[in-house]
């Protein structure tokens, strides 16, 4: 298959993942807006906290979830009180407060990673923040991140683990993205994942509510900042937003 993505058919099969070939620029679904993040700190950190992996399966146990294939770290998350008390956990699809969890204060390392982030991309309201996990192998089956918390927020992904064969998908755009680097993406478009190389994936995935929608704010910027805010890498706007 060596066709453009612009000519795949509207829901891709899991051929369009594997083929490398496969590319489109300038992408409307993703958005890379840093690069040359110093991820190391974090990732040290979940080597020597194994059992924070999995604390919370809301995402990954359900009947039918794209993502029973993942392992999760949350840390932050909706309050999750209602639902022990009630069984019920539909609620937190619509709801925008997420709370502290454990793990934020056990990982302190992934705080300047947040921040950073939200200080890059004007960010007002700081969400759902969880780091998960996707073996060799493994796939994130296509679905559609619904309910008014994915509406309300923007999501973006601070990539701490991934070799080439890590391949993500969004609509009929397929991109390859590599550690150190920060991407938006439209949940909004069906979207999957496929880890066809030989290590974890793992991601640290961030909800913000911004000022400014992320495509907009980046299209009027030719920089890309990394997490401490303290020195910037200038790039022209092509390479800020079609790099794959």
């Amino acid at each position: 298959m060596n066709q453009s993505l612009t000519q795949a058919a509207p829901h891709l099969q899991i051929e369009a993942l594997l083929n490398p070939h496969l590319k489109v620029s300038p992408m409307k679904n993703f958005l890379k807006i840093a690069e040359g993040c110093d991820v190391m700190p974090l990732m040290c950190a979940l080597a020597y906290r194994p059992d924070l992996w999995n604390q919370n399966t809301l995402r990954t146990a359900i009947p039918g979830t794209p993502h029973s294939q993942v392992s999760d770290i949350w840390l932050r998350f909706n309050d999750m009180e209602r639902a022990n008390r009630t069984g019920d956990a539909s609620y937190v699809f619509d709801e925008h407060e997420s709370i502290d969890y454990p793990a934020f204060g056990q990982l302190p390392q992934a705080r300047p990673l947040i921040f950073g982030l939200m200080a890059r991309v004007g960010g007002e309201r700081l969400g759902r923040c969880l780091i998960t996990k996707l073996p060799p192998g493994g796939h994130i089956t296509p679905h559609v991140d619904g309910g008014s918390h994915a509406a309300y927020y923007e999501r973006f992904h601070i990539v701490l683990n991934a070799k080439a064969g890590s391949r993500f998908r969004a609509g009929d755009e397929v991109v390859e993205m590599k550690t150190g680097e920060i991407y938006w993406f439209d949940n909004s478009q069906e979207h999957e994942v496929l880890n066809a190389s030989s290590d974890d994936r793992v991601h640290l995935i961030v909800d913000v509510r911004c000022k400014t929608p992320a495509v907009a704010r980046s299209a009027e910027s030719s920089h890309v900042i990394t997490p401490d805010g303290l020195w910037w890498v200038e790039t022209s706007p092509a390479e800020q937003g079609c790099h794959g």
